[in-house]
C-alpha cells in the first residue's frame, strides 16, 4: 500500500535507503585514555569531515557563570603556545579546508572539512587545543566583549529572539534548559578567564569526547592517526552531573513581552519526552510523524488550513527536536496576517492541536508524512558533514548511534493510534507555555521571523 502512494522521487529515495543503509559501514575505536572515534566511510568524493564533540554545553552550566561553554568556543581559537591566535584556521585555509565550532545546549563542537590527504593537519591541530590552550586574560577581555555584542544583536535588540529566551526560561523552572546558550549579560559581565580555564580543565579531555570522522577515508588509518595526535593526551577525572529534570508542570503558563517590533508573534510550548528520556521507545517518533503532519511542506495542515487556506498566519510552524540530553519541548510558532490578529493565530493553532487529540490521522495522510520525513533523512545522507553531525549529536548526549540505521523501521512503524496518542498525552493545556510578542504602538523596528528554538551559536 505504501509503494503506491509515493511519488517516483520518493519511491527512489526509498530504495535509495535501503543500498545506503546496505553499503554503510561505520566503524568505532576507543583509545586508552577514553578518545571515542568513530569513522564513517563515504567514498563518493575525495573528502573528509573531522568533527571533535565535547559533552558539555549551556545545560552543564549553573547561575552566574551562564554563557562560558560559548565563550571558551570562541577563545579555542585564540592560541596555543605551539600555534599563536589565528595560526588554526590560517593553516586550515592553506590546505584549501574550512573550519569552525558550534555550542549548543548538551554540546560543544569543532570541524573541520578538507581534502582527505590533510586529515592528519586537523587532528595536529585539534589535538594540540585540547590540552595546550593558553586562556590569556587580554585576548578573553576582547572576546568576551564580542559575545556581548553578539548577545546584544541576535537576542536583546531582536524582539522575537527575545521572546524566545524569556519563553524557555518561562516553560523551564529547574532543568537547566532554562538558560540560554549565550549567557545572561550580566554573567557576561562578571565572566572572568578563570572561569574558563576550570571549564577547560574539567570538560576538555579525550574521555569526555567523541572523534567523528566521515569521507573517503580508511578506518585503520584514521584510527592509527589518532592514536598518533591524540594518544598522548592523559585522560582526566570527569565529574557525573547530577540529574537535572524539570519540575512537574501543573497548569498553563503565559508570558506577555511588550517590545518595538512590526507584528505580534506567538509561541506555544509543550514539554515532551526525547529519544534518551522516553519511557516508551516510539513516543519520540510518533511526535516526529507528527510534526511532520503539521508541519511537513505544502500539503501540511498547518500550511494549508492556516498560511493558504484561511490565511490567518502569515507565518507559522511546528517543531520537535528527538535528540537532546533531557525532556524538550514541542513547539508552535506564527505571526498574523495584516486582517487578523495574535488570538486568531493561537485559536487556529489550538483547532489543529484538538483535532489531532480527537480523531485519528487518515492513512493516506500517514503514509504521506513517513514519505516526506524517510526522504528528508535519506537526502540528508548525501552530507558528509551531515552524517557526521548526526553520529556525533547522538553519542554526545548519550544515545547510541546504532540509532541512526533505525531511525527509518522505526518510523514506518508508527500507527495513527500513535500519533493521536501522543497528542492527547502532551499537547495539553497542564503542560503549555504561551509567549506572546505583543508590539508597541510606537513600534518603528523592523524584526525577521525566527522560528528555532535553542539555536547554537558559532565562533
Amino acid at each position: 500500500m505504501l509503494l503506491r502512494i509515493l511519488s517516483l522521487p520518493l519511491l527512489a529515495a526509498l530504495l535509495l535507503s535501503q543500498t545506503l543503509y546496505a553499503d554503510s559501514q561505520t566503524h568505532e575505536f576507543q583509545l586508552r585514555n577514553g578518545l571515542k572515534i568513530i569513522v564513517k566511510e563515504d567514498h563518493r568524493a575525495p573528502i573528509v569531515v573531522s568533527q571533535i564533540w565535547y559533552k558539555v554545553g549551556s545545560s552543564y552550566e549553573h547561575s552566574g557563570i551562564t554563557g562560558v561553554s560559548h565563550v571558551l568556543e570562541h577563545m579555542m581559537f585564540k592560541g596555543t603556545k605551539k600555534y599563536p591566535a589565528g595560526e588554526f584556521s590560517r593553516i586550515i585555509s592553506i590546505n584549501g579546508g574550512r573550519e569552525n565550532a558550534f555550542t549548543g545546549q548538551d554540546y560543544t563542537a569543532y570541524f573541520q572539512q578538507l581534502e582527505k590527504s590533510r586529515l592528519a593537519i586537523s587532528f595536529k591541530l585539534e589535538a594540540d587545543r585540547m590540552s595546550n590552550l593558553k586562556l590569556n586574560a587580554e585576548e578573553f577581555a576582547k572576546e568576551v566583549q564580542v559575545v556581548m555584542e553578539e548577545r546584544r544583536l541576535r537576542t536583546d535588540d531582536d524582539p522575537q529572539s527575545k521572546l524566545y529566551e524569556q519563553f524557555s526560561a518561562s516553560a523551564f523552572v529547574s532543568s537547566p534548559y532554562h538558560h540560554p546558550i549565550i549567557g545572561w549579560m550580566e554573567d557576561l559581565k562578571n565572566m572572568e578567564v578563570d572561569d574558563l580555564q576550570q571549564w577547560y580543565q574539567q570538560w576538555y579531555a579525550p574521555n569526555n569526547a567523541t572523534l567523528v570522522v566521515s569521507g573517503d577515508v580508511d578506518p585503520q588509518q584514521v584510527k592509527k592517526l589518532a592514536k598518533k595526535y591524540f594518544g598522548r593526551i592523559k585522560a582526566a577525572k570527569i565529574r557525573s552531573i547530577k540529574p537535572s529534570k524539570d519540575i512537574p508542570q501543573q497548569g498553563q503558563k503565559r508570558l506577555l513581552l511588550k517590545a518595538a517590533a512590526q507584528v505580534p508573534y506567538l509561541i506555544m510550548g509543550y514539554k515532551v519526552p526525547v529519544l534518551k528520556t522516553a519511557e516508551e521507545e516510539w513516543e519520540p517518533y510518533a511526535l516526529e510523524v507528527l510534526a511532520g503532519i503539521l508541519d511537513g511542506g505544502n500539503s501540511s495542515r498547518i500550511s494549508k488550513n492556516l498560511i493558504r487556506g484561511k490565511q490567518i498566519a502569515s507565518s507559522a510552524s511546528a517543531g520537535y527536536n528527538m535528540m537532546s540530553r533531557l525532556d524538550d519541548m514541542f513547539i508552535f510558532d506564527g505571526a498574523p496576517t495584516p486582517n487578523n490578529n495574535i488570538v486568531a493565530v493561537e485559536k487556529a493553532l489550538r483547532q489543529q492541536i484538538s483535532q489531532l487529540r480527537d480523531t485519528t490521522v487518515t492513512s493516506d495522510e500517514l503514509q504521506r508524512v513517513k514519505a516526506q520525513v524517510i526522504a528528508a533523512d535519506v537526502y540528508g545522507r548525501d552530507s558528509v558533514f551531515y552524517q557526521a553531525m548526526k553520529i556525533g549529536m547522538m553519542e554526545t548526549v548519550g544515545l547510541d548511534w546504532h540509532l541512526i540505521d533505525s531511525y527509518v523501521e522505526k518510523i514506518r512503524a508508527v500507527t495513527a493510534t500513535q500519533v493521536q496518542a501522543v497528542a492527547k498525552k502532551y499537547l495539553h493545556d497542564d503542560n503549555l507555555t504561551v509567549a506572546i510578542l505583543e508590539p508597541l504602538s510606537d513600534s518603528s523596528k523592523n524584526t525577521t521571523p525566527m522560528s528555532h528554538h535553542g539555536g547554537s551559536h558559532g565562533h
